[in-house]
């Protein structure tokens, strides 16, 4: 089940509170400095982490809405933000032992025209379900292609998966994208996660994605 949202986030900002530590395997994926924005934070829309990029990333979107879409004032989170993490959530709370979580992405386009920003929301299950949020100007992704494949010994093949994968296609899409079978997807993901030490679809997003 594969779930994309884009547009505009609407609705109230939340406090922030300085972020803390997190005992999750993310945590030394968000402590990097390079890369795109990451979020940590509770369903309930708690801070747990964000790295230097993320803060930077945040301020560059409030400073592109109106007073009208959100609050303007010192440490609040974008609405788009909170709309991802009630989203997830939801599903999360609804699908209590699927796998369908790994195959969630929630979108959202903010920012302004020259540099919009694409918010990525992936759930993390379990009974402290987490949610994590990759943020990314536009563009970006195709300068660090390169630099991914290097850095993960990927084939040219499990390169392409993961780019497909961070696009939030589920694996009869990759299939059919790549014009492979579904076994055959599955081959190469696991092949992918040996190589970046994830052992899950969201993990592979997050560890690619941060360049």
């Amino acid at each position: 089940m594969n779930k994309e949202r884009h547009g505009q986030g609407t609705g109230e900002g939340v406090i922030m509170k300085p972020p803390v530590e997190f005992s999750h395997d993310f945590n030394g994926i968000a402590d990097l400095r390079g890369g795109p924005g990451l979020l940590i934070l509770s369903t309930d829309h708690r801070l747990l982490h964000m790295n230097r990029r993320g803060w930077e990333l945040i301020r560059q979107i409030n400073d592109s809405q109106t007073v009208t879409e959100t609050v303007k004032a010192g440490g609040l989170l974008p609405p788009a933000v909170t709309e991802i993490c009630t989203e997830i959530h939801t599903f999360l709370k609804t699908q209590r032992g699927s796998k369908d979580w790994e195959q969630l992405e929630v979108r959202r386009l903010v920012g302004d025209s020259k540099r919009p920003i694409l918010l990525r929301g992936f759930g993390l299950p379990g009974s402290d379900s987490r949610v994590l949020i990759v943020m990314e100007v536009m563009g970006r992704r195709e300068r660090v292609a390169q630099q991914i494949q290097e850095r993960f010994q990927l084939t040219n093949r499990e390169q392409t998966v993961v780019q497909n994968l961070a696009k939030g296609f589920t694996n009869k899409e990759i299939a059919s994208a790549l014009g492979i079978t579904e076994p055959t997807v599955k081959a190469h993901i696991k092949h992918i996660m040996e190589k970046t030490k994830c052992s899950t679809r969201t993990a592979i997003v997050a560890q690619a994605l941060h360049g």
